[in-house]
Parts: structure tokens; C-alpha cells; sequence
């Protein structure tokens, strides 16, 4: 997300008269269509929409405009002139910013969906009014929306770097290791953990790299280089389909822009991995 957005809780005293909205069905959102672009749909003081929307979040302002995200039910249709899509789908065709206010959206969408009752005794929960959480008024138990840290790795061994395939993506672009955080692990420990694992070898020199928010469905992305400290490729057949190491003018097809891991693989290639 850019400088140009302000995240809040909620909305201000004096709100804008143009809301942009981050409307879901299931997990399409809905967006302005217009051949192969398309954008997040701005409402006036009336509902333009038409779709009777309800339980709306603030999620702050971007470019000055108050944005709000919700859903509506799965028999909804798309206005005129708008569509419903997949976030991944949208991921060329919105503006950067607005893709990734949708991926705040959702997550917070599904948070409140999936929170309506207290999870330790069952009783409907109420919206904290001073931040983003959800009280039970019986047992007092306090549920915060969901996020699932996971870290990503580019290994690099002299020149070369490691790049892999997932089991779960098969013919698709080959990319940098990742792997979700277990309890009780360092992100770190988590980093030599899931290269062990996955591809067989152990690393070294683990540097922070940076960080990045993915919807997918409510992951936190956090970066690291680290350098191959010894062992040869054994892969483990359920998570990787293929692993090589690769140098910078025999590279395979490589994850799009805007994703950390092709941020990551773009400073190898620039030679600026190990400098942030």
C-alpha cells in the first residue's frame, strides 16, 4: 500500500462524500469493468449500486477518499457495467493501490464472517467501538483479526540462486521458498526449517529483507536472503515438483511483479540482495 493511503478503525467525524468500496461476493470482489482494466466502484451519499449494502468497515483513506469494505449475499449480480473477480484475476487489471486495498477488504470481510460467535462459548460477539476487534459479551474473550505469518526465502549460492516449483502450482513459474511460522519459532529458526525440509539443505547468513501483506488468504509475508551453507537438492516430493540453481542468464519463467518473492529475485538480478 502507498503513502497515499491512512489506515483506520474507524471513520472519522467528518467523512468524504465519495466512499470507494471494497464489496465481496464469496471471494469475488466487485470492480468497474472496462475491457481489461477495471477499478474499486466509488458511491455517493446514495447507494449507486444498488446492491442494499450492510455492515460496512472503515479501512481509512486512500487519496483522501474514505474507504469502506463488506459483502453480499452469493444471489447477487453485478450492477451494470461492473463484474465480479477473483482478486488473483484482478491482480494486472486494477490499480496497485486498489488491489491491495481489496486484499485489506477481504481479509477483514472474512475475519467478520467468520467471527460472529465467540469461539470459547458461542455467544454472538459485538464490534469493539476503539479498534479493530470483536468482544464477547459473556466470557470477555477478544478476537482480533487473523493473520498468518509466513516467511520467504531467496537462497543464493555464490552467483547462482535457488528457485523452485510447487507441488500445488504444476507448469507454472518457478519461484524463491516459503513457508508458514510454527509456534514457538523465531522467524529465523522458521527460515532454516522450512529450506531443510523442503529442498534438503542447510543455510546460512539469514538477513531480514522486507515484508508484504498477501490475501491469500490472510498471510504476512516476511523476507529473507540467506546463503547455501552445505548439503546437496533432496526434495520433498509433496511440496516441491522441481528445484535447481539457476543463474542470472538461465533463469525459468518467474513469478509476476508486485509479489515480495519477484521483489526478492529482481535484487538478486541487480545485485542489491544483500544490501537492504
Amino acid at each position: 500500500m502507498s503513502l497515499g493511503f491512512e489506515p483506520a478503525a474507524s471513520p472519522p467525524a467528518e467523512g468524504t462524500v465519495e466512499r470507494l468500496m471494497v464489496v465481496y461476493r464469496d471471494r469475488d470482489l466487485l470492480v468497474c469493468s472496462s475491457g481489461v482494466s477495471a477499478t474499486l466502484p466509488a458511491i455517493g451519499e446514495s447507494d449507486e449500486l444498488g446492491l442494499s449494502l450492510d455492515q460496512e468497515h472503515y479501512l481509512g483513506r486512500l487519496g483522501g477518499i474514505d474507504c469502506f469494505a463488506t459483502h453480499v449475499p452469493e444471489a447477487v449480480e453485478a450492477p451494470e457495467g461492473h463484474e465480479f473477480a477473483g482478486l488473483r484475476a484482478l491482480w494486472t487489471r486494477l490499480p496497485e493501490d486498489q488491489f491491495w486495498l481489496g486484499g485489506r477488504g477481504y481479509q477483514i470481510v472474512e475475519w467478520d464472517r467468520t467471527h460472529r460467535h465467540c469461539g470459547r462459548c458461542g455467544t454472538p460477539t459485538e464490534n469493539a467501538s476503539r479498534e479493530r476487534s470483536k468482544l464477547c459479551p459473556s466470557c470477555g474473550l477478544t478476537s482480533f483479526p487473523r493473520l498468518s505469518p509466513a516467511v520467504i526465502v531467496c537462497v543464493t549460492r555464490g552467483e547462482e540462486i535457488l528457485l523452485a516449483q510447487g507441488t500445488r502450482f504444476p507448469g507454472a513459474f518457478y519461484s524463491v521458498l516459503a513457508g508458514f511460522v510454527e509456534p514457538g519459532e523465531s522467524l529465523e529458526e522458521t527460515v532454516a526449517r522450512e529450506i531443510k525440509e523442503e529442498v534438503g539443505i542447510e543455510v546460512e547468513d539469514i538477513r531480514y529483507f522486507g515484508s508484504q501483506p498477501w490475501p491469500f488468504p490472510h498471510s504476512l509475508m516476511i523476507g529473507f536472503s540467506a546463503v547455501h551453507k552445505s548439503g546437496d537438492l533432496v526434495l520433498d516430493p509433496e511440496e516441491i515438483a522441481a528445484a535447481e540453481w539457476y543463474t542470472r542468464d538461465s533463469l525459468p519463467e518467474l513469478p509476476p511483479r508486485l509479489s515480495i518473492a519477484r521483489t526478492l529475485i529482481d535484487a538478486y538480478l541487480e545485485g542489491s540482495l544483500g544490501s537492504r
